[in-house]
């Protein structure tokens, strides 16, 4: 079982920047993927940025490319989202996830966060 805590999200002007943070325990948080999906109101959840277990390949969707950054930190068992250049359109729940492989796909995650609130003003 792998808990999942996520922080960092707020009310924000467009163009800010943020950094979100999933903290997890449980078991060995080193030997999973973490992903962030988000989710806006009346839309599915969508994948964001993920990064794979130990070595830490990295894959970013083509909507947030340049501006989405995702990290992991295995002593801390945090896993991170620098979102710069905030847009309007950014505003939805951002949610931790974690598997044993990098998927894109939420239904391949077997632990999720509760989420945290990012809100864009223009």
């Amino acid at each position: 079982q792998v808990q999942l805590v996520e922080s960092g999200g707020g009310l924000v002007q467009a163009g800010d920047s943020l950094r979100l943070s999933c903290a997890a325990s449980g078991r060995t948080f080193s030997g999973y993927a973490m992903a962030w999906f988000r989710q806006a109101p009346g839309k599915e959840r969508e994948f964001v940025a993920g990064i794979s277990a130990n070595v830490g390949s990295t894959a970013i969707a083509n909507s947030v490319k340049g501006r989405f950054t995702i990290s992991r930190d295995n002593a801390k068992n945090t896993v991170y989202l620098q979102i710069n250049s905030l847009k309007p359109e950014d505003t939805a729940l951002y949610y931790c996830a974690a598997a044993r492989l990098l998927r894109v796909t939420a239904a391949s995650y077997d632990y999720w966060g509760q989420g945290t609130q990012v809100t864009v003003s223009s």
